[in-house]
């Protein structure tokens, strides 16, 4: 070949090689969003498990409930529930014009009757919290043990409180007739009508 034809690379700017390897690849302009959405969604997922903290289960009783478990209990109204040796890990209402009769139960919350017909807390039950019965009937609480506060207010029935460890007060207001009973072992104060019970 003559020096004419001979190509010159004289004079010739490199050119860049624009070949893409694969170790060399960029990543799509799409991956940040992407990013985004799945960590919005698992904090979105996070937030809804704490927000819906999970609910007890409240169960009616008419009738009569033996050595089983519940969580909440709820005496309807005008109904007559009998638990013996009941285990209840929540509370116990008793409604309107309802009666329970309880013997030897286990409560890791409260009794609470209003406006009820009758209430019997007696043989060695033991609740946790406390007793609130108010404005209702008659009332038998009996050889058993509260954690906390027992208290009758403005009830309109014979009401006997007798031989019982009250871990809190025990408060008696405006009941007709007044309270009897007593042998109450009582780590607060007797208070008003029970004062001497």
């Amino acid at each position: 070949m003559s020096e004419l034809s001979r190509p010159s690379h004289a004079g010739l700017i490199p050119q860049e090689d624009k070949t893409v390897r694969p170790h060399e690849r960029q990543a799509p302009m799409h991956r940040p969003k992407l990013k985004l959405a799945l960590t919005t969604t698992a904090a979105v997922t996070a937030l809804g498990a704490l927000a819906l903290p999970a609910q007890a289960e409240e169960r009616s009783c008419r009738g009569t409930l033996g050595k089983i478990t519940v969580d909440n209990l709820l005496v309807p109204q005008g109904a007559t529930c009998t638990l013996n040796g009941t285990y209840a890990k929540g509370t116990i209402k008793v409604a309107r014009d309802a009666t329970l009769r309880a013997s030897a139960i286990r409560v890791i919350g409260n009794i609470q009757a209003e406006n009820h017909r009758f209430v019997s807390v007696t043989g060695s039950s033991r609740v946790d919290g406390s007793l609130q019965v108010k404005q209702g009937g008659g009332a038998t609480v009996a050889n058993s043990i509260f954690g906390s506060d027992v208290q009758f207010f403005t009830n309109a029935g014979a009401i006997s409180i007798r031989s019982n460890r009250i871990d809190g007060n025990l408060q008696c207001k405006e009941n007709s007739p007044a309270p009897t009973g007593g042998a109450n072992v009582v780590q607060g104060n007797k208070e008003d009508q029970c004062e001497r019970l």
